[in-house]
């Protein structure tokens, strides 16, 4: 005969089982779900105007300079961008200073923390395991045993052990965790862009403070030689005036004259000092430890190609460190719009409990448990006063800082090589005229001395025709020097990167 009875109960318990499977699999489904959307909005670049080329770029084009336009962009490796200026003692302060200064050193210490915060935000998705382990001398109270019915004798005290694993695991709903990760590996982006930035400030101050030094060296070789001069002709106008041949005054003029050139040359002197100090900080050396060489400046400093607008975004380092910022801060904005929603965590543990050391770890000592062990494994604020709301108009308004903040950066990098671009025209034309100024006047030196010596003139036209051919000689020094000082900020402000 057969049982329907039992035949019913079967069928019911298999879809009872079927019903409890397919609900597992909705739940699971959900989970995996909501744990893949995100609350921050999608990130778009900010719009800036960006001028189709630079207008010195024009002006120099006009005036028939050939440039390549340049290509390159943050990922592209720079390259050793000084040895365009082919000079091996500034590769070498280059190379020192990469190793050994400290604000570098330290900006790198800076990446790697930030590195270490990342990664340690990525581990969050994966559950934390935890084992414990725990011995408890308890010996409950008389009372105890007479509420249980007990004759309310003392009860001897025990030990219990224990032994446990616990897995935890927050649930990634609506993209908190997620979102949170995006925000760090942002953070960790721009902090590895502002060492580029560290780093290009490092070589363009290293090379420009070498110029600086160079262009010194070269108008104190012009005061030595103009010392030479003047002590000779001190020499001479000394035996004349012994002789009676010349009076106190022109005696006079040629002795201050002279102390006036060696005072100069005297604050050359002290201003080279300051520069090679400066000079031994950036590469990470005691000032009393480095000592450059003189060398005069030789030759006149590379043009620099400016390339295209559109380019100088993706070169500047500063800028890239800034659109990282933006992103940081736009994903924050969902991870302060997940509060409005519930956070669920997962909790599992396994071990053992016993009374008897020795069978701690017996398979009838098992426990196990599954749900929060403190707490509510599902919960959700209801109120709080306004608190995430503040929160999430907080994350907006960080957002839009970090926008203006970018704009305002992209302004400034336009500027700057506008700047410099003017200013590497205008220097070549300026030292242009400074070298024709500078042979001018040496010529008329020269004219001066034969008149003098023919007794055509006296001896004030000769000094004042010194000191104007000094003068227009230092001057093109110094503008050349200036050009060197110019090449290298504009390399700067194109982000270090170009082709010839």
């Amino acid at each position: 005969m057969i049982n329907y009875v039992s035949l019913r109960g079967a069928k019911a318990t298999r879809q009872s089982s079927a019903s409890k499977k397919l609900d597992c699999f909705a739940m699971l489904a959900m989970t995996i779900l909501l744990s893949s959307c995100s609350l921050a909005p999608d990130f778009v670049l900010p719009e800036v105007k960006t001028p189709e080329h630079f207008e010195q770029s024009q002006i120099m084009k006009a005036g028939g300079a050939n440039w390549k336009v340049a290509q390159s962009s943050e990922s592209v490796d720079r390259g050793e961008w000084w040895e365009i200026f082919a000079d091996q003692t500034l590769n070498e302060l280059q190379k020192q200073a990469s190793e050994a200064n400290n604000s570098l050193a330290a900006a790198a210490a800076r990446v790697e923390s930030s590195r270490a915060t990342a990664r340690a935000s990525a581990s969050t998705f994966f559950p934390t395991i935890d084992l414990g382990a725990n011995a408890v001398r308890s010996k409950p109270a008389s009372a105890a045993s007479a509420a249980f019915g007990g004759s309310g004798a003392q009860l001897k005290p025990y030990t219990l052990y224990s032994a446990q694993a616990v897995a935890s695991y927050e649930v990634d709903l609506f993209g908190r965790v997620r979102d949170n990760e995006k925000a760090l590996i942002s953070d960790t982006e721009s902090t590895e862009a502002m060492y580029k930035n560290i780093l290009l400030a490092l070589q363009a101050d290293v090379a420009q403070h070498y110029y600086y030094i160079r262009a010194l060296d070269t108008e104190r070789d012009l005061l030595r030689d103009t010392v030479i001069i003047r002590e000779e002709a001190l020499r001479i106008m000394q035996k004349q005036f012994d002789l009676g041949e010349v009076g106190e005054q022109d005696l006079s003029r040629i002795k201050s004259e002279l102390a006036g050139v060696k005072a100069e040359l005297l604050a050359l002197d002290r201003q080279r000092t300051i520069y090679e100090n400066a000079l031994a900080v950036l590469l990470g050396k005691l000032p009393s430890d480095f000592s450059l060489a003189e060398k005069p400046l030789v030759g006149n400093p590379p043009r620099i190609p400016a390339g295209v607008p559109s380019s100088l975004l993706e070169r500047r380092p500063d800028i890239s460190a800034a659109i990282s910022t933006m992103q940081a801060a736009n994903a924050r904005i969902g991870v302060a719009r997940t509060a409005y929603f519930p956070i669920l965590n997962l909790t599992a543990s396994a071990g053992s409990s016993s009374s008897e050391l020795g069978e701690l770890f017996d398979w009838s000592s098992r426990t196990w448990a599954l749900g929060q062990l403190a707490g509510d494994a599902l919960s959700v604020t209801i109120f709080n006063d306004g608190r995430t709301g503040a929160r999430v108009d907080a994350a907006h308004a960080t957002y839009k800082e970090a926008v203006e903040n970018y704009r305002g950066q992209v302004l400034s990098a336009f500027r700057d090589v506008e700047d410099n671009l003017s200013a590497q025209r205008l220097l070549s034309e300026q030292s242009q005229m400074n070298d024709e100024a500078a042979r001018s006047a040496r010529r008329t030196t020269e004219i001066v001395l034969t008149r003098y010596d023919e007794g055509d003139v006296n001896y004030f036209e000769v000094v004042s025709a010194w000191r104007d051919t000094l003068a227009a000689e230092r001057a093109a020094v110094q503008v050349r020097g200036q050009r060197f000082v110019t090449a290298i900020e504009l390399i700067r402000a194109l982000g270090g990167g170009w082709q010839q």
